[in-house]
């Protein structure tokens, strides 16, 4: 009974001790401004409340159809004379493959890459795995950098994109011999985001970090805050996908701190949030 007894003991203060643990919430007290599309923030919007922050919801940027996707519809009718094609994003993928499976199946021999993984993971949600995609950076310059992508001399390869994107992946691929064309399927637009709940939180000093995920939303952000909460705005540190989108936001004015995530992911983008939180406790 004796050692019964003492081996409770042991337990309830063990269990006891756990309980008292306390959870891992370095954003706690923290108030992050989220710009992803609406339909895109809820990944991100889960992980900095994991870490105990706060979210304000702000959409700068809406995903629509491609005006005219004719021209879409006719690449596709000629996918068997593709040996790859490239996704740029997640939305490329969610706009082009349900209108490339409503009209054919892919071409066994068709070659598909992603540009990184949370491209990926939208292209497993149709059933493939992407044969191509880089692990360390999501963009265009880490594809371009991987050994498959320089010896394309002589293919045919699609682009899946959105209308206006980078030409850099499209224009490298050509120098590099290989025929390129573009299959524009979305268009980014600015949505009607009631500025108010931002203005206000903002004239009260109650944001702390602005995630933003393209230049697009950059200059989007600024315009639909409105001119009075500019100068705010642009005092506010900013968590970002790329050092594009730092210079971007340099040339707009923004002078606060900006961090980078590692990897261009909701994942990179809350371990930046909590790196400019770091910076700013122990500044």
């Amino acid at each position: 009974m004796k050692n019964g007894g003492a081996s409770l003991h042991r337990t309830q203060a063990a269990e006891k001790q756990t309980f008292q643990q306390p959870a891992y919430r370095p954003l706690a007290g923290v108030t992050v401004v989220v710009t992803r599309p609406a339909h895109q923030a809820q990944g991100l919007r889960e992980l900095i409340e994991d870490r105990g922050g706060m979210v304000i919801l702000f959409p700068v940027l809406e995903i629509q159809d491609a005006e005219g996707t004719g021209a879409v519809h006719a690449l596709i009718e000629r996918l068997d004379e593709f040996d790859m094609a490239i996704f740029i994003s997640a939305n490329a993928v969610h706009k082009a493959m349900p209108m490339i499976t409503a009209r054919r199946p892919l071409p066994s021999r068709l070659r598909l890459v992603t540009v990184g993984e949370s491209t990926a993971k939208a292209l497993q949600k149709y059933g493939r795995s992407p044969d191509l995609c880089p692990r360390e950076q999501s963009n265009s310059e880490a594809l371009l950098a991987l050994p498959e992508m320089q010896q394309v001399r002589g293919k045919n390869i699609v682009i899946f994109r959105g209308e206006g994107g980078r030409e850099l992946l499209g224009e490298t691929l050509r120098q590099r011999g290989a025929s390129v064309v573009y299959a524009e399927v979305y268009r980014r637009a600015k949505p009607a985001t009631d500025p108010g709940n931002l203005q206000d939180h903002l004239r009260r000093g109650k944001v702390d970090v602005i995630s933003v995920t393209s230049n697009a939303g950059l200059v989007n952000l600024l315009e639909l805050a409105g001119p009075a909460v500019r100068s705010t705005l642009l005092a506010t540190p900013l968590a970002v996908m790329s050092e594009r989108n730092v210079a971007h936001a340099r040339s707009l004015g923004f002078a606060g701190p900006i961090a980078i995530g590692k990897q261009a992911s909701d994942a990179g983008l809350a371990e930046a949030i909590e790196d400019l939180v770091k910076t700013r406790t122990t500044a």
